[in-house]
């Protein structure tokens, strides 16, 4: 037996012996269990006799292990836990049916059912914050779907909510919908993804030259996205954001050397955008990952809300560069002067707004 196995053994070994039985909460702990199926949504919520004495202003905890006494306690019971416990199916709130209680005297529980009435939802958010008195109190979801579990979680003081999608098609939709959104909203308010973006298009260029460079920053952003979410690569974000910054960096110099070459006649700057786009779309990827993975990925339509989230982000990023290059080539079809000093202008933009974040992130807001 290896050395730190024998410590943490002996360790507990002199807790149990020291630990005194009055003071002792052996389970902090609660279970909600649901139950989908065609009949609707059933469930039931097991309780430590500790927790429920406690908050019921019980001195004897262990009397609650009569059937008698637990059936007096029932409504107070309920009364205090529903406030506490709150479900909404495919965004709406429902009511919770609590049903009858009995004791599970080898768990020194209580149990309570329940139900909600309705047909079973493509997607339910739960808040649950059962015992507050008791800091390290924690509650083991169980979310079975025709008799099969299918996901498990634990909620505690730090993580109160979860949000389930059902495996039904219902279900894979509405997870399609919430992605696709939220990739699209999130596109939308990064302003350094749209700085690198627009940076990119600056110079312009023919349709199928900003197509090969959207395309990609597509492909480089969508390989660490996939494999940042999915936990194979994930670098720190104080490491991810301030190279994001020094992206959009970069690109507005190498639009500067593009424009001054452009006017060089001995002189003919090389267009590496998509180069570019393709490398940094790998660290951008990265960020990509970071809010997906706090918004939270359905562990039964992995596939599904991966997919989602980037149609939403490809979405997001089409209607950015429609927009952008309708525009500047309006500017370039009006006036080449015009257009070089909103080049100029953009990219130093985008040079100011970078070190800007770079510095922000680094030495403000604890980065490397």
């Amino acid at each position: 037996m290896r050395r730190p196995i024998m410590i943490r053994l002996l360790l507990a070994a002199a807790f149990v012996v020291c630990a005194r039985p009055a003071d002792a909460h052996p389970a902090p702990f609660s279970y909600l269990d649901f139950h989908f199926d065609s009949s609707g949504v059933t469930g039931t919520l097991v309780i430590h006799d500790l927790d429920a004495a406690h908050d019921l202003n019980i001195t004897a905890a262990d009397t609650l292990l009569d059937p008698a006494v637990a059936g007096r306690f029932r409504d107070a019971l309920v009364a205090l836990l529903a406030p506490r416990l709150s479900l909404r199916f495919d965004g709406r709130a429902v009511a919770i049916a609590w049903g009858g209680i009995d004791v599970v005297p080898d768990r020194q529980s209580v149990r309570l059912a329940f139900s909600v009435a309705g047909a079973p939802p493509a997607r339910m958010n739960m808040q649950a914050y059962l015992f507050p008195y008791d800091p390290i109190h924690q509650t083991f979801v169980n979310v079975y779907e025709n008799g099969a579990l299918k996901h498990q979680a634990i909620l505690d003081a730090t993580r109160q909510s979860l949000e389930y999608y059902t495996g039904t098609t219902q279900g894979r939709l509405a997870v399609i919908r919430t992605f696709v959104l939220s990739g699209i909203q999130h596109i939308m308010i990064g302003p350094d993804h749209i700085l690198f973006l627009v940076g990119l298009l600056l110079l312009g260029g023919s349709v199928a030259r900003l197509a090969l460079i959207v395309t990609a920053f597509t492909i480089g952003h969508s390989i660490t996205l996939s494999l940042a979410a999915l936990d194979i690569v994930s670098p720190p974000a104080r490491y991810v954001e301030p190279l994001i910054a020094l992206t959009i960096v970069v690109v507005g110099a190498d639009n500067i050397l593009v424009l001054r070459g452009s006017k060089d006649p001995g002189q003919k700057a090389s267009d590496i955008r998509a180069g570019l786009a393709a490398v940094f779309g790998l660290i951008h990827g990265f960020g990509f990952a970071s809010v997906l993975k706090e918004f939270g990925l359905p562990q039964a339509a992995l596939g599904w809300s991966l997919f989602a989230f980037n149609l939403g982000v490809e979405l997001g990023q089409l209607a950015i560069v429609s927009v952008v290059a309708a525009t500047l080539a309006l500017v370039r079809r009006g006036s080449e002067r015009l257009a070089g000093q909103v080049v100029l202008a953009g990219s130093i933009g985008d040079i100011l707004a970078g070190l800007y974040w770079f510095v922000e992130r680094v030495f403000l807001t604890g980065g490397v």
